[in-house]
């Protein structure tokens, strides 16, 4: 309920105070903490991130000049120092925040499980990918890539109801996609949708042994022995839907069982596409149709590059990049919350926006997206452009 607080503290409402506790108990955050306690730190990472602060300096400044507010932000801390401020965040594990985020994940998709997939299924099916943010050699030299540069990799396994992540994984950008297959806790009956990068034969074997489903994007250079046919409408870009076994003996030996080759042509890029999936009796357009949901994962990636700060860090030690990185999916994942509860029509980049503005503000925030939203339908209608005079 509304009683006279700023807009970004009603934002953080969003994380349950006892559940913030647990994560910094975990861990020990507080421990010999006097002041600075890790939900100060907290705050203004997430503040940073939600005003697109560039620097702690700049995020300093910023809230130096609101020191009447903080208390009503829900600071602890009298006063905000940078060096503080960076001394946390290479200090306190940035494991607090991780455990964190996932509560928040859970929270919003059990408020989005009732969203349309596009795909005829009422299993869960996710996309895993990965993105590479490149680093400074110089500044982040634990970030091992090139002779040349440095950089991490964001593992993201999103459940495209949604979308919202339920799993990240941040390493070096020298490890490989396939690898990520061994860190993902299997669940039975979903599908698991994967460019051709995530091509590990025991890793997906692993995944059929779970009682799970895959469609992966098959490389160019795959053996495949065919064992039979199955009927396509070519009217709908299919080509063929083969059952058999790979041929290779090393392929065999780590995946023993058969599987589906479906071969996809393209109209529009003029490509013919070939994925393979263990699962014997889903029609051959879901499959495709399934691959192609894939790039939603793709999208999240351009989302979070584009509008939370993950590009450009505040610190540069592996502790400070992954606190920042975490604290931005917790804001993602809190706006995807205030979507769904409050029921806006906005896009999710419309409402980080109309946040950023006024966080300070002491404004319900049901009042401020309605005056944004009636707005947006005046300026449309007074400012129209017509075509012809009539």
């Amino acid at each position: 309920m509304y009683t006279g607080k700023t807009v970004f503290s009603q934002v953080i409402e969003a994380i349950h105070s006892q559940q913030f506790t647990r994560c910094v108990e975990r861990y020990g955050g507080d421990r010999k903490v006097r002041d600075f306690t890790c939900w100060d730190q907290f705050l203004c990472m997430t503040f940073a991130q939600l005003t697109f602060r560039e620097s702690l300096r700049d995020i300093e400044n910023c809230l130096s000049s609101r020191a009447g507010q903080l208390y009503h932000m829900g600071f602890r801390a009298a006063s905000i120092s940078r060096s503080t401020l960076a001394d946390a965040n290479e200090s306190r594990d940035w494991r607090i925040y991780a455990d964190l985020a996932q509560k928040l994940i859970t929270k919003a998709r059990r408020l989005y499980a009732a969203e349309e997939l596009g795909v005829a299924l009422k299993e869960m099916v996710y996309a895993l990918d990965s993105t590479t943010i490149d680093l400074c050699l110089s500044l982040f030299q634990w970030a091992h890539f090139r002779t040349t540069k440095a950089a991490i990799k964001l593992h993201t396994l999103l459940d495209l109801r949604g979308p919202i992540p339920s799993f990240i994984e941040i390493t070096d950008g020298k490890f490989h996609d396939s690898y990520i297959l061994d860190s993902l806790l299997i669940e039975p009956g979903a599908f698991y949708v994967m460019d051709r990068g995530y091509m590990d034969f025991a890793g997906l074997h692993r995944l059929h042994r779970a009682q799970a489903y895959f469609v992966i994007r098959a490389k160019d250079n795959l053996n495949f022995i065919r064992h039979r046919s199955q009927p396509i409408n070519r009217q709908e870009g299919l080509r063929s839907d083969h059952i058999g076994v790979f041929r290779g003996f090393y392929a065999r030996k780590d995946y023993p069982d058969p599987l589906r080759r479906v071969r996809f042509y393209d109209v529009e890029r003029e490509r013919t596409l070939v994925f393979l999936s263990n699962h014997m009796d889903l029609a051959p357009e879901i499959i495709c149709k399934l691959y192609k949901s894939r790039w939603q994962v793709e999208l999240f990636f351009k989302w979070i590059k584009q509008h939370l700060r993950i590009k450009a860090f505040y610190g540069t030690s592996p502790n400070a990049v992954k606190t920042q990185i975490w604290t931005a999916i917790c804001l993602y994942a809190m706006i995807a919350i205030l979507k769904k509860e409050l029921n806006l029509p906005q896009s999710l980049h419309s409402i980080l926006q109309v946040l950023s503005v006024n966080a300070f503000e002491k404004v319900p925030l049901a009042q401020i997206f309605m005056s944004s939203t009636s707005k947006n339908i005046l300026t449309e209608d007074c400012n129209q452009l017509m075509l012809w005079d009539l």
